[in-house]
């Protein structure tokens, strides 16, 4: 009896011990080989990744400031008065006739809205200028009764100040206007300019004569940064022209975007390529023959899908993994999709023996 115990205890330890052996066999072969010596894995794996890959590149690229600016009349310069805007009425009263309709082209100087006020009546203002003018011609009035006659017609009609469109008309015969209330408006609409408020810290970089782009296609350049810096909301006001022809309209509110600087030459890699790791540093997965390592680089400028990049022994033409970089262990075996893919179509399509 007590031997038959021993022999069963022993065959007890011997199954428990081959069940241990198996289970150790089982987990080195799963996890890629032994452990080292120190107790650590190699960062090294046989495994093979299936990656996309592409080119560095040299190329052009561009710093942006953007911002959204409102279409409006150019400003008056030293070289030229401004385009127009809103026309006021000089004094209250009765609008006596309308000449114009909105969207009509006036000359500077065209009588708009004429205007009976108390007593006074646009017709006999004008009729008395005529008067005044030959009997001063004939040296029977003097030249303050001509004067006073012609500031008195002056202060019952609405002229346009520049030559352009009337753009808005609110103006009705008959209808009371009070003194500096708005009848209407006059644009030269082939001088028009685009006023964008950027934040404070972003103006620093915009200068006069620097490219601006409004809206998807219209190219022109920055004419005036202001100096100061609105307090309500810390921006700064910049303005370019409205090139003639452009087809924006007063007040659109349209994209705006200056390019502050441009590099050339500058070593590129596709944005999908280009890692942020944990630690806040960026990387590329270098590819040199069937193998993919992880190459830390510094960015810099961003434009549509490219990155600056900076790292060593980089340069134009080296292979770099695109698609499969996020993720992607220190080095590895790697092969590429499109020759996968090749490879995939000559076997399917050889034909069968």
């Amino acid at each position: 009896m007590k031997l038959k115990s021993i022999i069963i205890g022993i065959v007890m330890i011997a199954c428990a011990g081959a069940a241990i052996f198996a289970l150790t066999k089982w987990h080195r072969e799963f996890s890629g080989g032994d452990d080292d010596e120190g107790g650590g894995s190699d960062e090294k794996t046989e495994a093979t990744i299936t990656v996309q890959t592409a080119p560095l590149q040299r190329m052009t690229l561009h710093r942006y400031v953007y911002g959204y600016g409102t279409i409006e009349p150019a400003p008056a310069t030293a070289d030229q008065p401004a385009a127009g805007g809103p026309i006021s009425s000089p004094i209250a009263g009765v609008v006596a006739k309308v000449n114009v309709v909105a969207g009509q082209e006036v000359k500077a100087g065209d009588v708009l809205v004429e205007l009976n006020s108390g007593t006074a009546s646009f017709t006999y203002a004008k009729a008395e200028v005529e008067r005044q003018k030959k009997l001063f011609a004939d040296q029977n009035t003097s030249l303050k009764n001509l004067q006073d006659a012609e500031a008195q017609l002056a202060s019952l009609q609405i002229i346009a100040p520049v030559s352009g469109t009337v753009t808005r008309l609110s103006a009705r015969p008959g209808a009371a206007v009070d003194a500096n209330s708005v009848v209407a408006e006059v644009i030269d609409l082939s001088h028009l300019a685009i006023s964008t408020q950027v934040p404070a810290d972003d103006a620093e970089q915009i200068k006069p004569g620097q490219d601006e782009q409004i809206g998807e296609s219209v190219k022109t350049s920055v004419t005036f940064v202001s100096p100061t810096v609105e307090s309500s909301d810390n921006t700064v006001l910049v303005r370019g022209a409205v090139p003639s022809g452009s087809g924006l309209r007063p007040g659109a509110y349209v994209p705006v975007r200056i390019i502050t600087e441009t590099r050339t030459q500058c070593l590129v890699a596709p944005a999908e390529s280009v890692v942020a790791a944990e630690d806040g540093n960026s990387f590329i997965v270098l590819v040199k023959g069937d193998e993919g390592t992880q190459v830390p680089v510094k960015t810099g400028l961003r434009e549509k899908g490219w990155v600056e990049i900076e790292g060593a022994d980089l340069k134009d033409g080296a292979t770099i993994v695109t698609v499969g970089a996020y993720g992607f262990p220190k080095q590895a075996k790697i092969r590429d999709a499109k020759a996968a893919a090749t490879e995939s179509a000559s076997t399917n399509a050889a034909p069968e023996k």
